[in-house]
């Protein structure tokens, strides 16, 4: 073998060996870096429910662990105690991402706590997921448990504000409607005797004050027999701009008001053309 061919594959050995110690030393400090930041942390909160209450949180990597957790348990060991052993579970409503929760646990966790030499013994708190069935496990001295209560500064109501994402409401684009006209020629005489007519914009107006007037195209008002919101509103406010007394726009959808007066059918049916997303339905009375 040549001397250029033992230079080269010497180099390449070389390379191998940097590029394999890489790997090793990249998968070591990862694993360091996830056993110091990424496990499971609990943290036990100040509840606001008394002698019963029990608040805490945990944080975890949804991504690694895509879980929904929902119960707790608070396990006592003493074999030195009286009772020996002891332990009360809780579930709460589903937690698929960093949470707190402040839970009433009942009288069994105030027995719990009050048990002959509970110092002496050793406490286990469990978080779990009853749908993905994973359990965290968190064991410590009694004593420890007692003091992490006790040290506890902020509640679970206060560690939501920190960490837990709360989702924006959305924004719709709504397309902006006119229906402003010009005013038609004097010769011609005729008007149009609607309430977007400039013309007859002052006795659209008291007509709309007096609650007893036509805004939606002039015509004989009716009563309605019921009025419905479909699916699909997007909050854009011109229903209860129209008639506040019958809509009510609420985060997420608009309602029709408990005890909404239908008398004013010409109101409703203005409201409804009014809009942008046609959700706004009514029938008319007999």
């Amino acid at each position: 073998m040549s001397t250029t061919s033992l230079i080269a594959l010497g180099i390449a050995t070389l390379v191998t060996f940097k590029l394999l110690f890489g790997l090793v030393v990249l998968s070591f400090l990862t694993g360091t870096f996830y056993f110091l930041f990424g496990k499971k942390k609990y943290e036990l909160l100040k509840t606001q429910n008394g002698e019963n209450g029990f608040a805490f949180s945990f944080r975890w990597n949804q991504a690694q662990e895509p879980a929904r957790f929902d119960k707790v348990q608070i396990r006592l060991y003493n074999p030195f105690g009286q009772p020996t052993q002891m332990e009360v579970t809780k579930q709460f409503d589903p937690q698929g991402s960093d949470f707190a929760v402040d839970l009433d646990m009942g009288p069994g966790y105030k027995a719990l706590l009050g048990s002959k030499d509970f110092d002496k013994g050793r406490v286990t708190l469990t978080i779990s997921s009853s749908r993905d069935q994973i359990f965290h496990a968190f064991e410590m001295k009694a004593t420890q448990f007692k003091s992490q209560l006790e040290d506890a500064k902020r509640t679970a109501k206060e560690f939501n504000e920190a960490y837990t994402e709360k989702p924006s409401r959305p924004i719709y684009a709504t397309v902006s409607r006119s229906f402003i006209s010009d005013p038609l020629p004097e010769a011609d005489k005729k008007v149009l005797k609607i309430a977007s007519n400039p013309i007859f914009a002052e006795m659209a107006e008291s007509m709309a004050k007096s609650g007893d007037g036509a805004t939606s195209g002039g015509g004989e008002n009716f009563a309605a027999s019921k009025v419905w919101i479909e699916p699909g509103c997007i909050v854009c406010n011109a229903c209860e701009d129209i008639y506040p007394e019958v809509f009510d726009v609420q985060d997420e959808t608009c309602v029709i008001r408990p005890g909404a007066p239908l008398d004013n059918g010409l109101r409703i049916q203005e409201a409804a053309e009014a809009c942008p997303v046609e959700v706004i339905k009514f029938t008319k009375a007999g």
